[in-house]
């Protein structure tokens, strides 16, 4: 048995290879325990039954980093930059507003320890490193970051730093050459922190699901599965595990009902995940801020809000309706749940409503209460129309910023709704954000699971290249880094793809395209416009190594029941989500199963 398991803030969702799923509640304190349950149930009369393979999309790196119960974390660096996490950029988180802060470093100042040695921009050393330097690290630091100036383009002075650390008897030192080994001190120094910082906490929680399969891999912000040791290696990694399989699967299930442009619209329980898919493949980043921090690692482009099924509804203080971003989550979750929850949230809006029929089973709990949630909104003097205006609007915005925002119309694209919550709020959204369609997958409720399973082994390296007039060396760079690339999949099979990050001279950010010759068009494509004749620089190399995976979204993709068109209004109930079809919208079914709606 094969088994995915994507935990989310409400529920964790777990479907085997056989197309069986379930849905359990999450357990916060300790998410393995939702799992292992979620094993249990699947298991069934075969109690103890150890799966063969477990793939996890998990929050614990991203909630780490948002609630700020990492690590203590101390920072060596070169001398000279030991605030270069403080001074940052120059731009303000918000333009307009003079209150707005940058959140606090994760290493405060008395943690930051400076070392002599000093290598130049081609990473040639312009000062030796004397290890004699390097302080000793203070009482009660849990985990040291390693960032030396220019390091990503030599590790030496790095790797003789950790070392003289371990031997003194640090156990758990992250260097930045191994972390994100591209330009930029800023985002290098942060990422690697980061890394620091969340480390010790996913190595305790991955080394926990050893026991539950024999092999356990976790997916990366990429879009790519990775073994457990090396994820624990790797967390900073991890903060989009569980939507990044959303969108994998989202985005071919938009291929396959025949739009291969597309959103995908994953709304769960605590917050709403969208990312653009273009030519059938979900837009792809170099680097994403999460928690106010820049991370320097490759990631599926994916824009989240904090909008979902149990978001919390209320009157601010200047009278206005606000919904979100406070979750129920799943203790005591929504009124209707019946758990002790007295907040109205967005689920009890979409019962009252008559949306979610009032028999409807969500796993883990009984028949839901609509008498509590009708009470929940009146006590907070809400309408469940406001509610679901008000949460509607929010998730249109989020639209708009992975496609109008990006100079991409609307009305070519379909709105790929999934999540426990999307298929309810889907029309209103597409309608609102000007899309055509709505694409409603077979197995909508535990899309991000199927997507985890069905998903990739993958690695991305990236190296800085230290001379971006001069590409001599370039073919054999690329090849060496492919041939370590396949080293990191085990597998020399494997699939290879390599790009550049390119710039013309002069320029401070870079596209990525797969040759030089194509930076042009890719230029004009993304800004409007291009500078025909110009000098183009290369500042970065990337490899990506896959092994194909060892089952088939065509395996998992069948529709756990017959659909059938219809027109709305209508409340379609499916096992793991319910699909709520508005008046003046119909309802269709694609070759592959899925619900393709319709104005």
């Amino acid at each position: 048995m094969r088994v995915a398991a994507d935990t989310g803030g409400t529920f964790t969702d777990l479907v085997a290879d056989d197309g069986r799923a379930v849905k359990v509640l999450s357990t916060p304190d300790d998410p393995a325990e939702a799992v292992a349950e979620g094993l249990g149930r699947l298991a069934g009369d075969q109690a103890g039954r150890r799966p063969e393979l477990l793939a996890h999309g998990t929050t614990v790196a991203t909630n780490a980093l948002l609630e700020r119960r990492g690590a203590r974390v101390a920072l060596v660096t070169t001398a000279g930059f030991a605030d270069v996490i403080e001074i940052a950029r120059q731009d303000r988180p918000s333009l307009y507003d003079i209150w707005a802060d940058r959140p606090e470093p994760l290493v405060p100042r008395r943690l930051r320890l400076e070392v002599a040695g000093r290598l130049d921009a081609r990473g040639e050393e312009l000062e030796p490193l004397d290890p004699t330097t390097i302080p000793d690290v203070p009482e009660g630091t849990e985990s040291v970051a390693v960032c030396l100036l220019h390091a990503d383009l030599s590790g030496d002075q790095e790797r003789a730093v950790a070392k003289t650390l371990v031997d003194r008897g640090v156990d758990d030192v992250t260097c930045s050459h191994q972390v994100s080994p591209e330009f930029r001190e800023y985002e290098r120094t942060v990422t690697t922190v980061v890394n620091a910082y969340l480390r010790p906490r996913c190595r305790r929680y991955l080394r926990s699901l050893a026991s539950l399969a024999d092999e356990v891999l976790v997916m990366t912000s990429a879009g790519g599965l990775l073994a457990a040791n090396d994820a624990a290696e790797l967390p900073a990694a991890l903060l989009l595990s569980g939507p990044a399989g959303g969108v994998r699967a989202g985005a071919a299930a938009a291929r396959a009902a025949g739009f291969p442009d597309a959103v995908t619209f994953d709304m769960g329980g605590t917050s709403t995940d969208v990312c653009l898919v273009r030519g059938g493949a979900p837009e792809p980043t170099a680097g994403r801020t999460a928690a106010g921090f820049p991370i320097r690692l490759p990631a599926l482009d994916i824009h989240t809000i904090g909008a979902g099924g149990g978001s919390i509804a209320a009157i601010d203080p200047g009278g206005a309706l606000v919904v979100g971003p406070e979750s129920a989550g799943a203790h005591p979750g929504p009124a209707c749940y019946g758990r002790g929850g007295d907040h109205p949230t967005v689920t009890d809006a979409d019962l009252v409503l008559g949306r979610i029929p009032p028999d409807a089973v969500f796993g883990g709990l009984d028949s839901l209460d609509c008498d509590a949630a009708a009470a929940a909104l009146a006590d907070a003097g809400l309408s469940a129309e406001g509610v679901v205006a008000v949460v509607d609007a929010a998730m249109e915005r989020a639209v708009r910023v992975v496609s109008v925002q990006r100079g991409v119309d609307p009305d070519g694209l379909a709105l790929v709704a999934f999540g426990g919550a999307g298929p309810l709020h889907a029309c209103a959204v597409a309608e609102g954000a000007g899309l055509r369609a709505v694409v409603v997958p077979p197995r909508a409720g535990v899309l991000s699971a199927v997507g985890l399973l069905c998903s990739p082994r993958q690695r991305d390296l990236v190296r800085s290249w230290p001379t971006p007039s001069d590409t001599a060396g370039l073919d054999d760079a690329l090849a060496e880094l492919a041939d370590e690339g396949r080293r990191a999949v085990g597998d020399e099979q494997g699939e290879i793809t390599t790009s550049l990050d390119c710039r013309y001279a002069g320029q401070s950010h870079e596209l990525t395209v797969a040759r030089i010759e194509d930076f042009e068009d890719e230029h004009r494509r993304r800004n409007g416009y291009a500078r025909s004749g110009a000098p183009v620089e290369v500042v970065a190399l990337r490899v990506r190594a896959r092994v194909a995976p060892a089952v088939s979204l065509d395996d998992l993709g069948r529709p756990p029941t017959q659909r059938r068109p219809t027109k709305g209004p209508t409340v379609v109930a499916e096992l793991d989500c319910t699909l709520w079809v508005p008046e003046g919208w119909s309802a269709d079914v694609a070759g592959d199963g899925s619900w393709v709606l319709t104005r």
